[in-house]
């Protein structure tokens, strides 16, 4: 398997190494993105060059055929010289009340199985008390540095690390989808940040600094704690807010814990002692 070369986010704010960026973090060359975004290649050459300025709706234009997260689309328009379109609002926002509704319903629909509502950067935006409970157990008193981030928390060794009995396959799968949304300009500096301070957790395998991007993603993949005494699990399912217009639902994300066999699911449903 070989290791594609992370692109590097551009240090100018023009709205042609960007561009140029999100072209090339997509695998696409000028004709591609033309061809996607229905405009000839040589605008498009122009545009990275800066021999030609994009109007507002060729920002938008490109920035869809390159699915450029909403962020990100407000900083491609602010490189052109435009104002940003995406609002971001805070979840106490009165607007967002009907979305917080939501949230509280996909947690309490999910009991008695954990699920945690998460932002980009991995941190715990809200959880449902089964997730409370059941991490609580797993941790069996042990204090990470930032139990509130789900990666520290997973991969620090005073985390719940002990607990899971795949720790090394299911942090290896994590470490590559992290190498993939850097490549891809999920991750920003702080996000890349996260990603090179847990490779440095003791523990971590120094090879897994080096991305391995053609590995194949799993459809399924299971999680296994062993939890006072007892094997349990569990397999996840991510859910995203649909055509958000806003960047914080765009980055929030909802993962749900799901039982994989018959055992876990009846030890889930007996209250915890």
């Amino acid at each position: 398997m070989s290791a594609m070369s992370h692109v590097q986010a551009p240090a100018s704010t023009g709205i042609g190494p960007l561009l140029q960026y999100w072209r090339k973090s997509r695998r696409l060359s000028q004709l591609d993105l033309a061809v996607e975004a229905d405009v000839s290649a040589r605008h498009v050459s122009f545009l990275e060059t800066g021999r030609a300025k994009p109007s507002r709706e060729m920002v938008l234009l490109l920035a869809d055929a390159l699915q450029v997260p909403l962020r990100e689309r407000n900083a491609l328009l602010g490189a052109a010289g435009f104002a940003p379109l995406y609002r971001e609002s805070s979840l106490d926002d009165p607007l967002l009340a009907p979305i917080r509704s939501a949230l509280d319903a996909i947690l309490r629909h999910q009991e008695p199985y954990p699920a945690v509502v998460m932002n980009p950067r991995w941190d715990i935006v809200t959880v449902n008390d089964a997730a409370r409970t059941f991490f609580a157990r797993a941790l069996a008193g042990r204090t990470p540095p930032d139990a509130g981030n789900v990666l520290r928390l997973f991969f620090h060794p005073d985390g719940v690390r002990p607990a899971v009995t795949n720790w090394e396959s299911v942090a290896k799968a994590l470490i590559d989808r992290l190498h993939r949304e850097a490549v891809g300009g999920v991750l920003d500096d702080a996000g890349r940040a996260l990603l090179a301070e847990i490779l440095a957790y003791p523990g971590v395998p120094k090879e897994w600094r080096t991305p391995e991007l053609g590995t194949p993603l799993v459809p399924v993949l299971p999680v296994s704690f062993e939890v006072d005494g007892q094997a349990l699990h569990f397999f996840s399912a991510i859910t995203v807010l649909g055509t958000p217009q806003d960047v914080t639902l765009q980055e929030l994300r909802i993962e749900c814990f799901f039982p994989a066999d018959a055992a876990t699911a009846e030890a889930t449903h007996r209250p915890a002692r």
